[in-house]
């Protein structure tokens, strides 16, 4: 098959020992699905996630201070295949989060199904990961230590559909719970986007009205899993298809907070006000940042 023929691309010079153990990181994450909790200090600084980071690598930027006087909701972008991005540098300390973000406790949210299955579910919640539902993170934010930062990959299964290399496509038009909850908890809202996430995996993504993507978007109505199509490079060859994801470099850039009233009840014209203001900062964000990032300066964010 031709899909293998592709070259990745090419990686600094390395001793035998340091690509094995960044390829095991990186193999390590992928086999997990690491995509709250009983969370603990000591799994966020094992060692094997800093190979995970050299082996693409992955960046941290900030751009703006998070003050831990406040919570936070931020909006992770693009999902991209494992959102490799936003677990690296949130949920881990393989970028010095808490030195760039001190007293800043995050909490990364995903996929309520997940946390059923035993064992798996005591090791998703020790590395601080809480289900992605309305008790779970109202739990969060009404703690009364403040600096809770809750992590939300917003375009969820349905934006994995759209992964496809060099492409920024975002589902994000309809989707508003997260800014009804910042609002409940007055917690700001800040725009996240890793570029590189969508470039770690080949995907074979099919155009909307075709039957291939009717099946998609039907398993993930039945099952909230999105059945993509995707393949990185093998273990024992840079050229062969396999589950390890493509050393591609990963920029995760943290915009600045905009602030948010705390309402109990928002009403839709709020939700509506501050979306817009999200969606708007986002797009600057990108534009701002996506050039040192290796994205042509002609490429906009498409929204769904």
């Amino acid at each position: 098959m031709d899909i293998c023929q592709d070259p990745v691309p090419r990686r600094p010079v390395k001793t035998l020992q340091k690509q094995w153990l960044e390829e095991l990181g990186a193999l390590h994450y992928v086999l997990t699905l690491c995509s709250g909790g009983r969370r603990f200090v000591w799994p966020r600084t094992w060692a094997i996630w800093k190979h995970q980071r050299d082996y693409f690598p992955i960046k941290l930027v900030k751009t703006a201070e998070l003050p831990p006087s406040q919570n936070y909701v931020l909006g992770a972008h693009p999902h991209g295949i494992l959102s490799t991005g936003a677990f690296s540098n949130f949920l881990t300390e393989s970028n010095d989060f808490s030195q760039l973000f001190p007293g800043l406790q995050p909490w990364l949210a995903m996929l309520s199904g997940l946390f059923y299955v035993p064992f798996f579910r005591e090791y998703i919640m020790m590395h601080g990961l809480r289900p992605v539902s309305l008790t779970s993170l109202d739990f969060v934010l009404s703690q009364p230590q403040r600096g809770q930062a809750v992590v939300i990959v917003i375009g969820g299964a349905q934006e994995a559909l759209y992964t496809t290399p060099g492409q920024h496509s975002l589902e994000l038009l309809n989707r508003k719970g997260f800014v009804r909850l910042a609002l409940r908890h007055g917690a700001s809202l800040v725009p996240v986007y890793s570029f590189g996430e969508n470039d770690t995996f080949r995907c074979k993504a099919f155009s909307k009205g075709s039957w291939q993507y009717l099946c998609q978007v039907t398993c993930k109505r039945v099952t909230s899993i999105a059945p993509c199509i995707f393949w990185g490079c093998g273990l024992f060859s840079p050229n062969s298809c396999g589950l390890l994801p493509l050393p591609v470099p990963i920029t995760t850039v943290v915009g600045g907070p905009i602030p948010v009233p705390q309402c109990s009840s928002p009403s839709q014209e709020q939700v509506d006000h501050y979306h817009r203001l999200y969606m708007d900062a986002l797009e600057r964000l990108f534009e701002e940042h996506k050039e040192s990032c290796g994205v042509p300066a002609s490429t906009r964010l498409t929204f769904f």
